[in-house]
């Protein structure tokens, strides 16, 4: 049996199972949305203990090495060229790294985590704008309301949150910046790996971003960590739940869809954040927010049924 068999078999299997799903095209999004929102208030949770970037760092280090174990058990297929590493490798630095830093830092200077993941629901709209050109994708007219909408709902989630001061103003620009290292990541991984094995290429994502972001935290932090319970926990969560779960549903959308629709998905982020953050901080769940989450509902729906033939 050939090394990355294994991979392949389990990943067909899961296919088949998927594929016996009513509604299989809402199953990964759904279970996205629930890891990756949740992980903008896991960063928030951790942040009061270590710098941004150092725990960045150590979260990415950490999830390098279980993503690799997971591999060599499974005998994955590692990439069989240095052309296939840099491409796997440039596409983490985007998606993984860049994205990450921009919205921790943003969070780390006072940005709240709901204001942070609405500019990152943005991502749709520009992925739909590139997409079309570098991809040679279309959206039909519904999938474009549907994109209005989701953009409609998310302001009705988080617009009353909104409260820029000198900080915010720069957690905002960071945040602009993970909003473009994520949707600029996901084009790449699409057009250059879609075909990349899932273990092996989170853990040469995860290491590149680790060591991209090494040198950045040892000139701008003092990368001191207090190791209390809640910052173990949420660095627990961050590299299992977000990096090794909700990045590996991330890949696997992108393998299997139009990357404008698995964009679309985003718009659904910032309220899972806003239930998260209303769980952990008791922030607001009102009015606002229920209407929002209805509204986004229907735009997501509208871009992720199935299109004509």
């Amino acid at each position: 049996m050939k090394s990355g068999d294994s991979n392949d078999i389990a990943e067909t299997s899961f296919e088949k199972q998927r594929s016996t799903l009513g509604s299989s095209q809402f199953v990964l999004p759904l279970m996205f949305v629930a890891l990756y929102g949740s992980g903008f208030v896991g960063a928030k949770y951790g942040l009061p203990y270590s710098p941004p970037l150092t725990f960045l760092v150590l979260r990415f280090a950490l999830a390098a090495v279980l993503i690799a174990c997971l591999a060599a058990l499974l005998r994955a297929r590692w990439p069989g060229s240095l052309l296939e590493l840099l491409h796997i490798a440039t596409a983490g630095a985007l998606t993984v790294g860049m994205f990450s830093a921009g919205v921790f830092v943003s969070i780390s200077v006072g940005l709240s985590p709901a204001m942070s993941a609405l500019i990152i629901a943005l991502q749709p709209i520009l992925v739909a704008v590139f997409a079309s050109s570098l991809l040679g994708e279309s959206l039909m007219r519904r999938q474009w309301i549907g994109l209005a909408m989701g953009l409609i709902g998310v302001g009705f989630v988080v617009w009353h949150k909104i409260d820029f001061g000198t900080f915010q103003l720069f957690g905002v620009g960071m945040s602009v910046v993970g909003l473009l290292g994520v949707t600029f990541g996901n084009i790449y991984q699409k057009r250059f790996c879609a075909n990349m094995a899932l273990f092996p290429g989170g853990a040469i994502q995860s290491a590149t971003s680790a060591m991209i972001l090494l040198p950045f935290a040892m000139c701008f932090e003092r990368m001191e960590v207090i190791w209390d319970t809640k910052f173990v926990i949420a660095l627990s969560y961050m590299t299992i739940g977000v990096s090794i779960g909700a990045l590996s549903l991330l890949y696997m959308m992108i393998r299997r869809g139009d990357v404008s629709r698995v964009a679309s998905v985003f718009y659904l982020v910032p309220v899972s954040a806003a239930i998260t953050s209303y769980i952990l901080y008791g922030e607001t769940f009102d009015t606002p927010v229920i209407v929002g989450v209805l509204v986004v509902a229907l735009g997501v729906y509208l871009v992720n049924g199935r299109r004509k033939s």
